[in-house]
């Protein structure tokens, strides 16, 4: 079952020659361009069309094959974040208001209106910072979409493969917006899930709510009015508030419009429209070229460290140096690491307090890998955030910013006390589209998520539906399967 992501993107029709988030950094340096006096191509009407008209039978068989790995991986994540503070905050303030109980939540008794259901699965499955990535735009896709039509197909029963081909056809969609802007709307400051997630959720309930052209462009107009989250909510309950947030406003602009409310059918694209507002850079080309034949799905990765994609290249170096060099912390006079800009940027937190925190700090990532030769979601708690012996190694990581280095890369150099050095240079972390995670790889990590959530016999059944999903009668059965005594 594991698969060759090269052989896939072939498939998909790609062609992945540079590391990707190289490719989508390279105009940080470039002097903003002058505004257009073109008009834009309608691509709000362009991509309403081809939601309509997308369908499973049209997605290469290596494109349903990662659809379904994005699902597994997210539903992983939502069972293993599903006890978390947060989480148990957000049920406990939601409830009280809550509409009829219409879909499940993962890991958790309590039933909620697709609504409110759509944003906690979405909080759940974001809260570990452990979900998918897109590493063009650094959204996480699935997030938004699954959390909002699963929802629905709780509510309204939807074939397996019908579902796959709104996921997929979601995820196309906010990932194509997001290459629009990124990266000038991000270094505003905008959180990229939150604000293009809302088309990807809008996008694949329109597909199943068998929305027309019209209706499906007033979706898309109503999600472009409800862009979510701001980059300095990083570190705190309020990021995995933005991915939420997202899926339910996705549905809730699709559920409208299929009763008639209208928007603008432009609001992508005109000069008061979501992306000349939001960003000095707009490639619409982005959106239209190789639209149905050119996936960009088949791009995502998954994450086997709980925390922000840039750190990943780090944690890697340093487990590597701890198993294969032996060396254990004590050790340690200093390490030495040499990063691009954007890993201070994001993760310069040098004394994270809580585990949230210490999913932004790369002296914490370097130090807790070294520690205890792990970078899961144990290794962002509280508890490994302070404890004595990474608090003290982290006061021995130094970070450099240095020329040459791609976000994706990291060089480290480990001093140790007798005066030895040791180096490792790392090109493509595991988890990356060059090195990605295997099958048996994501059932691992699916599996320790749900441990101590769900009994291990259930969570490989769940696990088994995800799977099975193109063969399933019915999606939802996926969401009743993951609540605890099911």
């Amino acid at each position: 079952m594991t698969l060759n992501r090269r052989s896939l993107i072939g498939a998909a029709g790609l062609a992945v020659t540079v590391p990707a988030l190289q490719v989508a950094r390279a105009a940080e340096t470039a002097a903003p361009a002058a505004k257009s006096t073109t008009p834009p191509p309608p691509v709000t009407k362009i991509l309403a069309r081809w939601i309509q008209e997308s369908s499973y039978d049209a997605l290469p068989e290596a494109v349903r094959r990662e659809g379904v790995r994005s699902f597994l991986n997210w539903v992983g994540v939502a069972i293993g974040g599903s006890h978390h503070e947060t989480v148990d905050i957000a049920v406990s303030a939601l409830q009280p208001f809550s509409g009829p109980p219409q879909a499940g939540l993962f890991g958790r008794s309590e039933r909620f209106d697709i609504m409110n259901a759509a944003f906690l699965n979405g909080v759940s499955s974001h809260i570990f910072d452990f979900d998918d990535t897109h590493l063009k735009t650094i959204i996480h896709p699935a997030g938004p979409v699954a959390s909002a039509i699963l929802a629905y197909a709780e509510m309204k029963p939807v074939s397996g493969k019908d579902f796959l081909a709104a996921l997929v056809t979601g995820i196309e969609v906010e990932c194509r917006i997001g290459n629009t802007v990124y990266p000038n709307h991000y270094d505003a400051g905008w959180h990229i899930t939150g604000t293009c997630g809302p088309f990807g959720a809008a996008a694949a309930a329109a597909k199943l709510m068998g929305l027309n052209d019209e209706q499906t462009a007033y979706a898309l107009g109503l999600a472009a009015s409800q862009p979510v989250g701001l980059r300095e909510s990083f570190g705190s309950m309020n990021k995995s508030f933005n991915p939420g947030r997202a899926a339910a406003n996705g549905l809730f602009a699709a559920i409208l419009a299929a009763k008639g409310f209208t928007s603008s059918d432009r609001m992508i694209e005109v000069r008061r429209g979501w992306a000349q507002t939001i960003s000095t850079k707009q490639d619409w080309s982005q959106i239209t070229d190789g639209l149905g034949t050119r996936y960009e799905s088949a791009l995502n990765t998954y994450k086997p460290f709980a925390c922000g994609i840039v750190m990943h290249p780090t944690i890697d170096a340093a487990i590597q140096i701890r198993d294969a060099d032996h060396v254990k912390p004590e050790e340690i006079r200093r390490v030495d690491l040499k990063v691009h800009p954007l890993v201070l940027e994001l993760t310069g937190k040098t004394a994270p307090k809580t585990g949230l925190e210490g999913k932004f700090s790369i002296y914490h990532a370097a130090a807790v890998a070294f520690v205890e030769g792990a970078g899961g979601e144990k290794q962002f708690s509280d508890r490994a955030v302070n404890d004595p012996r990474v608090v003290a190694l982290r006061q021995k990581v130094f970070p450099v910013v240095t020329p040459g280095i791609d976000p994706a890369q990291v060089d480290m150099t480990v001093t140790l006390n007798d005066g030895r050095t040791v180096h490792r240079r790392i090109e493509h972390a595991i988890g990356s589209v060059e090195t990605p995670m295997s099958d048996r790889q994501l059932e691992a990590k699916f599996l320790d998520l749900a441990d101590g959530v769900l009994p291990q016999a259930q969570a490989k059944r769940v696990m088994g539906l995800c799977w099975s999903l193109p063969d399933l009668a019915s999606a939802g059965d996926v969401a009743r399967a993951g609540v605890p005594g099911a």
